[in-house]
């Protein structure tokens, strides 16, 4: 078992494992981590599973874990790793069960005071029009024909179908659009799945939430994005809901078989994987591409009912309600992207789970507006928390293949939160604090309270100090609508 004392220190938010910790490495681990963080992270296993994703095939670089880091299915959540493509391995467990579960901030021009009144009224036509919980459908109903084109062309298929301007594609990651990606390799259960659930929330740590820009770091930044101080900001996360969970459920039956086949040896079968020029490898990425694509849709769909609720409720009461989208980001999702490994160009298969892409200035795969300023990364904090706006370095592309923290990671199951935590006292705490909640279950509710998670601001300073991404600003919740 690892423990801290085993870690090598390189900075004071940097922490190495080494290649020759254990023989079965294939590259070191970095950790990236105040002091106090790694107190907290040292209680699981996630240093053990960073341990064991080390050894897959194909690895190239580093194995990088986040500050929000986490045990999870196979890889810990927070984690990073790139395999060489084509010859390298892929892993289900190292994109998790809810594919492109991800989150996306729109910006508005409404100072917060003109909306007080109004706010829990908006609360709930957000909720009426963004339906939420275990299993629920969403407002729009899909037919087969209609499925295959999401899954095809994600936000593309919301653009065509009236759900989405050109803006709104243009700040999504890759356009809202992998791909590559294949409905044919989705299963029928995966299919009937989705067929009723796009434009749903789903529930866990889903959450619809308005916020209000607190404060600004980066004028420069924050005005490219259409941040400004004391106005209304709308955060929307989920995923591709039981469409992407049935996929990772699929695969990871279906890659038993090849790990066999190709006589991969995994120190714990959660990592079940394939090489990506295998039959199965290839199916999988094709599969997964799709989930993608119908989350980047979901969320999509969800920000147009989202901003029919803001026009219904402030209508004639606010000069204008517009919502525009600042950027979507995923961070459930493998990508193949071109990076840097050893001083060469390489082409690799980036996994991240529970860690979202964070891209430095001019790069080719950025909008236009972001160039000159780096891609704003997305993290949201707990409930009753502050979240927060940043920009990718162009340094760190080389240490985390461009990557970053989602949100401030667990430090208490769910099943611990429901048990020392009761739903309608943690509500009314909130409110106390000036914070709506809105949610169906209090025992859900429980689940995702504050206490649950790291210090979110402890988990930026991190990443503030290891420049892995600039702050621009921060933003505080007024009114929350969990899943």
């Amino acid at each position: 078992m690892i423990q801290i004392k085993d870690l090598k220190q390189i900075s004071e938010f940097k922490w190495e494992i080494p290649k020759d910790f254990n023989k079965d490495m294939q590259v070191p681990v970095h950790l990236y981590a105040s002091r106090k963080i790694l107190e907290t992270i040292s209680k699981d296993r996630s240093l053990e599973q960073a341990m064991n994703v080390a050894t897959l095939p194909g690895l190239v670089g580093q194995v990088v874990i986040m500050p929000d880091m986490h045990q999870g299915y196979g890889f810990p959540i927070g984690g990073v790793a790139a395999t060489k493509f084509p010859t390298g391995v892929i892993s289900p467990g190292g994109i998790g069960y809810d594919i492109n579960c991800g989150v996306r901030l729109l910006t508005s021009n409404i100072p917060v005071e003109s909306v007080v009144p109004d706010l829990k009224d908006l609360g709930y036509a957000l909720q009426s029009n963004c339906p939420s919980g275990v299993g629920v459908n969403g407002k729009i109903r899909l037919d087969y024909k209609d499925l295959d084109g999401v899954l095809r062309n994600g936000s593309g298929w919301a653009k065509k179908n009236g759900y989405a301007s050109r803006d709104d594609v243009i700040c999504t990651e890759n356009g809202g659009e992998l791909y590559g990606a294949d409905p044919e390799m989705l299963s029928d259960r995966a299919k009937k799945r989705g067929l009723p659930q796009l434009g749903s929330l789903g529930a866990g740590n889903h959450f619809l939430e308005i916020d209000v820009v607190d404060e600004i770091f980066d004028p420069v930044a924050a005005e490219i994005m259409g941040l400004e101080r004391g106005n209304l900001a709308l955060q929307i996360h989920c995923g591709s809901r039981g469409l992407g969970h049935q996929v990772c459920s699929d695969y990871v039956r279906s890659l038993q078989s090849a790990v066999h086949r190709f006589g991969i040896k995994l120190p714990d079968r959660e990592l079940v994987c394939a090489p990506l020029d295998s039959k199965e490898g290839a199916a999988y990425l094709a599969a997964m591409r799709a989930a993608a694509n119908y989350a980047f849709a979901n969320r999509q769909v969800l920000t147009h009912f989202a901003r029919l609720a803001f026009e219904k409720v402030l209508a004639g009461k606010v000069d204008n309600w517009d919502l525009n989208l600042v950027y979507d980001i995923a961070h459930n999702i493998g990508k193949v992207e071109k990076h840097i490994v050893d001083g060469a160009e390489m082409e690799v298969c980036v996994h991240r789970k529970g860690a979202t892409r964070a891209f430095g200035k001019n790069h080719p795969d950025l909008p236009k507006r972001y160039k000159e300023i780096g891609q704003p990364v997305l993290i949201p904090g707990s409930m009753g928390t502050s979240s927060w706006v940043l920009t990718g370095t162009e340094e760190n592309m080389l240490n985390t293949f461009g990557s970053s923290s989602h949100g401030a990671g667990r430090v208490m199951s769910r099943s611990k939160a429901k048990k020392s935590i009761r739903g309608d006292a943690l509500q009314r705490d909130l409110e106390k604090q000036g914070i709506i909640v809105q949610s169906r279950s209090m025992r859900g509710l429980a689940e995702e309270a504050p206490q649950a998670y790291k210090d979110v601001d402890e988990v930026i300073r991190t990443i503030d100090g290891a420049n892995i991404g600039n702050k621009v600003a921060r933003l505080r919740p007024l009114l929350v609508i969990k899943g």
